[in-house]
């Protein structure tokens, strides 16, 4: 039985022994329901398309999005041509593994779904936080079992000040609310603001990011001995989840995971671990 099945049964039963209370309050939230959508028809994550409900894309947009599925690699979870069996490696993996246990993410991030991590991080489309918390349940299932705390990808003061939410942070506190699991929105700290790291070369990404960010020194006693799922809205270079889990990892975790929205298509290089 896994972690988040043993949430429901709980959840259930609490619902069971409530049940005459309950009862009257799930009328009236069903009714406010259908109000709210005659009011606000659920639209599409993607397009805005008016559709039968919320939490999805229209027809057209999902025949778009290419979703993760098997075969992957078991370390950084990019797609796989060929199935190779339990543990495969893509190249780069097999190559130099990352310093996180195992990555997983819903859909590829490319011209046909950056419109939903713009529209996410940029155009304050902060409402879509709880469908995409129920995506990641979904993809990263595996991970999800196995971790004791969320955390979010830290960003710089400055750029919070400028954007006005952290949309990591967002999102995994969606995903505590919908798995159950402690999250700790500030365990890590980004020290300084970095440049964009894409056009860097591997060595130049690790020195650029080297004691950038850090742990946040009264979570210590957090963080020794238990497992750490990083939720960061896109897995690009992976160069940032490689410098949070060297963070989580000398500060005592026993193993970092990352768990994000999107993902690049292809890894790209890395520099050494």
């Amino acid at each position: 039985m896994t972690k988040i099945d043993r949430i429901d049964i709980d959840s259930q039963s609490s619902l069971v022994e409530a049940a005459p209370s309950n009862f009257f309050l799930g009328k009236f939230k069903r009714a406010g329901d259908v109000l709210l959508d005659l009011l606000y028809p659920p639209q599409c994550l993607k397009c805005g398309a008016i559709v039968e409900s919320a939490d999805t894309l229209c027809i057209s947009c999902w025949q778009t999005v290419t979703f993760m599925t098997p075969p992957w690699c078991d370390a950084c979870g990019i797609m796989l041509e060929f199935d190779s069996g339990p543990g495969g490696l893509c190249a780069a993996c097999a190559r130099q593994l990352p310093v996180f246990a195992r990555a997983r993410s819903v859909f590829a991030y490319d011209d046909d779904s950056k419109a939903m991590i713009l529209s996410f991080k940029y155009r304050d489309r902060t409402d879509n936080a709880p469908a995409y918390a129920r995506w990641l349940a979904r993809a990263g299932a595996d991970l999800l079992e196995d971790a004791d705390l969320l955390a979010p990808v830290p960003l710089h003061w400055s750029r919070l000040c400028w954007r006005r939410y952290n949309q990591s942070a967002l999102l995994a506190s969606a995903l505590s609310q919908e798995t159950q699991i402690a999250v700790l929105p500030d365990l890590l700290v980004r020290r300084r603001r970095t440049a964009s790291l894409g056009a860097m070369s591997p060595s130049r990404r690790r020195r650029t990011l080297k004691g950038a960010i850090r742990l946040r020194s009264s979570y210590r006693d957090r963080v020794t001995g238990n497992r750490i799922l990083l939720i960061d809205d896109v897995l690009t270079t992976r160069s940032t989840a490689q410098a949070c889990a060297r963070a989580l990892l000398r500060a005592g975790a026993s193993a970092v995971d990352v768990l994000t929205l999107a993902r690049v298509k292809r890894p790209l290089p890395q520099a050494a671990s």
